[in-house]
C-alpha cells in the first residue's frame, strides 16, 4: 500500500492507495499534480532520512511527501 502525505499548517493528511487498483492510481496522479499545480513541492524517500524532488508522478514510490510552499514576510 503506497501512501501521499500532504503536510499544511495544520499537521498532514495521508491518502493510502493500491498501485496495483486502476482507478485509485488514477486518483492519486490527479492529487499530485493537483497539488503541485498550486505550489506544493512533492518529494519521495529515496533511504533512511534522505529525499529526492520529483516533478512527475511515480506510480512505484511507496510513499511520496507533499510540502507547501514557504511564505515569507
Amino acid at each position: 500500500m503506497a501512501i501521499q502525505i500532504v503536510m499544511d499548517r495544520t499537521g498532514d493528511s495521508r491518502h493510502h492507495f493500491n498501485s496495483q487498483d486502476a482507478k485509485e492510481l488514477a486518483k492519486a496522479e490527479q492529487r499530485f499534480y493537483e497539488l503541485t499545480k498550486v505550489g506544493f513541492t512533492a518529494a519521495v524517500r529515496t533511504g533512511p532520512g534522505q529525499v529526492r524532488q520529483i516533478r512527475s508522478f511515480d506510480p512505484n514510490a511507496e510513499e511520496t511527501v507533499f510540502f507547501p510552499r514557504l511564505v515569507g514576510g
